[in-house]
């Protein structure tokens, strides 16, 4: 079953800038995030307690969904997520962690 958003958002690949300050200012109306499920045409948010955020327009076939992703830090991998699937959506996990001074050359 499909929770009902909270807020949605129609992404327009002309100016992805604007989803990413939705998720930024809408991100905030959610508790901790649990899972998103990416569709071919759209994208939500979940937290803990069911809630959800939608962006719409964009989907995991969409070469614009890696960067919206990596802005909610989900967990995925960015050369698969645009492989087709079977299932109505993807299902990844939200909240992924980096390691102490990944950023860092050695």
């Amino acid at each position: 079953m499909t929770p009902t958003p909270l807020a949605t958002h129609d992404f327009d690949p002309e100016q992805s800038q604007a989803a990413l300050d939705f998720l930024k200012r809408a991100r905030w109306d959610l508790r901790q995030l649990r899972k998103l499920h990416v569709y071919r045409d759209r994208f939500q948010l979940i937290d803990v307690n069911g809630d959800c955020l939608e962006v719409r327009g964009v989907g995991y076939p969409d070469a614009a969904v890696v960067e919206l992703l990596k802005a909610v830090n989900a967990a995925f991998d960015p050369e698969t997520i645009h492989n087709p699937t079977d299932a109505d959506f993807k299902e990844l996990a939200a909240g992924r962690r980096h390691p102490w001074a990944e950023d860092r050359v050695m």
